[in-house]
């Protein structure tokens, strides 16, 4: 199973999108400052996730949330 989520940092409110196969383990790297990006912004709260068959699937779905439609899916949705 793999996954494509958001995380939002509780310091600065700014959002993460990324995709893992460990869900729990990316957040705990995340949040123990060994991703660079997110290090200076911990803490970070899993905030929406979706499952997928195929790594692709949820690399797709990652890249789509980084886009002008996937804000606005998950701006609709009121998850950001």
């Amino acid at each position: 199973m793999f996954y494509a989520y958001v995380l939002q940092s509780e310091k600065t409110k700014t959002y993460y999108y990324g995709h893992s196969s460990d869900l729990t383990e990316r957040l705990k790297r995340h949040n123990q400052g060994k991703v660079r990006y997110t290090k200076p912004k911990r803490p970070w709260h899993l905030i929406y996730s979706e499952s997928f068959s195929t790594k692709s699937e949820a690399y797709k779905r990652e890249l789509f949330f980084k886009g002008i439609e996937g804000y606005r899916y998950l701006k609709e949705k009121g998850i950001t």
